[in-house]
């Protein structure tokens, strides 16, 4: 009999054989495991996406999620408040240029991938997790150098057990709610600092963001910088891993984007579909659903399983071939609907920037494992260790 437990390591390890099952013979399927419904066809997650008022986030977004979240954050709530705080959020985002965080990022890009010069073999995450966690510090304004709060190592370790869960449980264990309370912490300390000196970053602009004398109030300030924190170093970390994983796959793409440059962009995007680190997500019914023979009931949770919809051959011919022109509309690596990620510009460009640096020191790069061990989260999936190579 098929069994499909998203909190499973061999999911992990490998999803998307099960995903073909799903699609092909069970694409509304009850997870006893998860106590969830699976929609894992591209058509039907995309409709959920669009129709909150019957597929609603306000319940919670991730497959295991973190205590006081729920209801209260941008991709945890539903119209009209998550209008209300895109609006409000967006607003900040907007007042952050994009152009003025390009030389910065490269600046960080040159400075860390510099230590690899001479390097045969290493960790891809040991550098892509010291970019990221930069990149994060000078968009959102989180205090660096001497004024620090915490050093980028526990912000970051933080952040990526924040995102993880118990496989034993299926659950958030004591480890992740103490990362999760420690980041608050955190979090309403660089606040605090940010209104005594506002500056122009993305936290000094949640603090003071306003439309129409509507500002948002501490516990939303301090949920959206914590959820920012957590989605910055969790999904472009693991963004830049499976990035990384697929490049060092498949050397004529690899060799590709290194003589043309410009064909990040499109490599980008296949990679998002092809391999996205955002593989599930939750939604909550507001009412009874008949789909595929199959009544999913009012209250039931539903699991939108975006890696199988970027691997639907009904959306995607050939889904399973990586191909760097494919150029793929519509893929679910950013989400979509009322909930299409918003960071979604800082994230194409802190990747493009982070790999053509990449590539300038260390131009080819093979992985050394065939098996690799995943991160343990039911929601984002990428390696714990993603050991490369510059030997023939």
């Amino acid at each position: 009999m098929f069994r499909f437990d998203p909190y499973s390591p061999a999911i992990d390890a490998d999803p998307f054989p099960y995903y073909r099952v799903l699609r092909e013979q069970h694409p509304c399927f009850w997870s006893p495991e998860a106590q969830m419904w699976v929609l894992s066809r591209y058509a039907d997650i995309v409709t959920a996406l669009n129709d909150w008022q019957t597929y609603s986030s306000a319940s919670g977004n991730l497959m295991t999620e973190l205590p006081g979240r729920a209801g209260a954050t941008l991709g945890s709530s539903d119209p009209p408040r998550h209008d209300r705080l895109r609006a409000l959020i967006q607003h900040a985002f907007m007042k952050r240029n994009l152009l003025a965080l390009e030389e910065p990022i490269r600046g960080i890009a040159r400075d860390v991938f510099s230590q690899l010069r001479g390097v045969e073999t290493f960790d891809f995450k040991d550098v892509s997790s010291q970019f990221t966690v930069k990149v994060l510090m000078a968009a959102l304004g989180l205090p660096m150098g001497d004024e620090a709060l915490a050093s980028e190592q526990e912000v970051r370790d933080n952040a990526v057990l924040m995102v993880q869960s118990d496989a034993r449980t299926r659950a958030k264990g004591p480890e992740h709610i103490a990362a999760y309370q420690w980041m608050q912490d955190y979090a309403s300390r660089v606040i605090a600092m940010r209104r005594a000196e506002p500056r122009n970053d993305l936290i000094s602009h949640f603090a003071q963001a306003e439309i129409d004398g509507d500002r948002l109030d501490e516990r939303e300030v301090l949920l959206t910088t914590t959820t920012l924190i957590m989605a910055g170093v969790e999904s472009l970390g693991g963004f830049m891993m499976m990035f990384a994983y697929n490049l060092a796959t498949y050397a004529e793409s690899q060799a590709a984007v290194v003589a043309n440059p410009a064909l990040l962009t499109d490599a980008v995007e296949e990679s998002l579909r092809f391999n996205t680190s955002a593989q599930r997500f939750r939604r909550r019914l507001m009412k009874d659903v008949t789909l595929h023979g199959q009544t999913m009931r009012e209250g039931d949770f539903v699991c939108l399983a975006y890696g199988s919809g970027n691997r639907d051959d009904r959306q995607f011919p050939n889904p399973d071939l990586y191909d760097i022109h494919r150029k793929p509309r519509g893929h679910l690596g950013f989400g979509g609907g009322v909930h299409a990620c918003l960071g979604t510009a800082i994230a194409r460009l802190a990747v493009r920037i982070a790999f053509e640096e990449f590539h300038q020191v260390v131009p080819k790069y093979r992985r050394v494992a065939d098996q690799l061990a995943w991160m343990p989260s039911s929601t984002f999936r990428s390696p714990l260790v993603l050991d490369l190579t510059t030997a023939a």
